[in-house]
């Protein structure tokens, strides 16, 4: 089965929803991927990459050239406007890959293949790492961040960043997703008047139209899991801790991680597996794999026999939308999954507090970023940041404010009684109470449920229209999701 005809998962993960129905979504989706009539790489997986590459067909320069035509192309035909920029240094980086391969070092399954990364994860080149924003230009992180770095070392090149919601979808109460001041707006491939979901923009559509062969993007709720589902991609938001944050642009130290997405459930593993890891920097870490995993072990094609899986009954699901996920309920059963449906978390209705929790945490460690990784910038602080804005508004707030921003500036430190409640309390309700009790009750191994609906249009005068979603109970939780 293709994965434009069916893109389904589980772990607290679902059927990835088309914007279209699948026929028009297929000839759509064909005539963005062909594009360019010289590329010949669209839709190939990292493992099929990597054997062209061993066999000598192909070397990462003449891959790097070519993703780098691709995004060029496809930007010049259907203004995607997902890539905010090429690493300039890639061409010479392939080329130092390609000789240690000739030289018979080959590092693993990332050796020579180009990923692009998300705009708020940092870079130590001549890459620009701003989360969207002007306030950040020219602010040159130290050092890699530890996620680039592990992918560097597995041999993977670092094609360019990907555009994303400004500030990760944390600046105003009402933004645009897919919209930054640096980059403009990013649009759905499949209908370009559709929006792409956020804040993972770029990355989502990166991957969706082949502009490399794997992207890198963050959640904190949502912003890896909704932008997947409504391009039409595999995203994993894995367990928080599994991926250091040191780095990344933060929101939220305990929501906060990178995650892969991918065209299949077999490239996100291999990214995955360079990702994951220890880092003495980020104290979540802790409990990672010393050494790389190999997740790709884990990809058994009778791994669902068995397998007890819960079945989640949201209320926002349209009509469209419960066609695909009945579709999906009927391949796990004959996969050999036994459903227990529905099953329902009860403390589901009872998480008010989730943005008050980001607005405590995201005052500290936006600051905490700033003096360690942003060290020229001329933002030290939050109301730095607001004060450019408002310098700026032209540029920064054409079409949505930073409601957020200035509600964080008003809220007190990460150890005043009422963060530490909070914090204590959606925890309880998402964990103990929530996921762990209904996982337990009925022998699970997995919940599912559709991971949002369907995209719906860009309005840059009223802002994003909610769609529904189920990412709020594994985001609070700090648990693993993937569509």
């Amino acid at each position: 089965m293709r994965r434009r005809e069916f893109v389904g998962g589980v772990a607290l993960g679902v059927c990835g929803i088309p914007t279209r129905e699948t026929g028009r979504w297929r000839d759509r989706t064909t005539d963005v991927l062909e594009a360019q009539g010289s590329f010949r790489l669209a839709e190939v997986g990292i493992a099929e990459l990597q054997a062209r590459l061993t066999s000598g067909r192909v070397t990462s320069r003449q891959l790097v050239q070519q993703y780098t035509a691709r995004i060029r192309d496809l930007d010049r035909r259907y203004a995607l406007g997902h890539v905010l920029e090429v690493n300039p240094d890639a061409p010479r980086i392939a080329d130092d890959l390609d000789r240690e391969r000739r030289e018979g070092r080959v590092r693993g399954p990332l050796h020579g293949i180009p990923i692009l990364i998300k705009d708020n994860i940092a870079t130590a080149d001549r890459m620009e790492t701003t989360a969207g924003s002007l306030a950040l230009l020219g602010a040159r992180p130290p050092r890699d961040s530890f996620v680039v770095r592990r992918l560097r070392e597995a041999g993977a090149i670092i094609l360019g960043k990907t555009n994303l919601s400004e500030w990760a979808n944390f600046r105003s109460t009402r933004s645009v997703s897919g919209w930054s001041a640096r980059g403009g707006q990013t649009r759905n491939p499949y209908a370009l008047d559709r929006n792409p979901s956020g804040s993972s923009s770029g990355s989502a559509v990166a991957a969706a139209v082949s502009s490399c062969a794997a992207a890198v993007g963050t959640e904190t709720n949502g912003s890896i899991i909704s932008p997947s589902s409504v391009c039409g991609v595999v995203g994993v938001k894995p367990t928080v801790g599994l991926v250091s944050r040191s780095g990344i642009i933060p929101i939220a130290h305990s929501q906060d991680t990178a995650g892969p997405m991918t065209r299949t459930v077999a490239d996100a593993a291999a990214l995955l597996a360079a990702m994951a890891g220890a880092d003495a920097d980020d104290d979540a870490t802790a409990a990672a794999p010393a050494a790389a995993a190999d997740y790709s072990r884990s990809l058994d094609p009778e791994g669902l026999r068995g397998a007890r899986l819960g079945v989640l009954r949201p209320a926002f699901a349209a009509p469209k939308v419960l066609e695909l996920y009945e579709r999906a309920l009927r391949l796990l059963r004959e996969r050999g999954a036994e459903l227990v449906d529905p099953v329902t978390v009860s403390t589901q209705g009872q998480l008010q507090g989730t943005t008050q929790l980001l607005l405590f945490e995201f005052k500290a460690d936006i600051e905490r970023y700033l003096a360690e990784w942003a060290p020229g910038s001329p933002v030290r602080n939050l109301d730095d940041l607001i004060a450019f804005n408002i310098r700026e508004a032209a540029r920064e707030m054409p079409y949505f404010g930073q409601e957020l921003f200035e509600q964080a500036a008003r809220v007190g430190p990460l150890s005043s009684p009422e963060y530490t409640q909070l914090r204590d309390r959606l925890r309880r309700l998402t964990r103990e109470e929530g996921i762990d009790a209904v996982m337990s009750e009925h022998r699970l191994d997995a919940l599912i449920s559709p991971s949002t609906g369907p995209a719906r249009p860009t309005d840059l005068v009223g802002g994003d229209a909610g769609i529904g979603g189920n990412s709020t109970l594994a985001a609070v939780a700090g648990y693993p999701h993937i569509t």
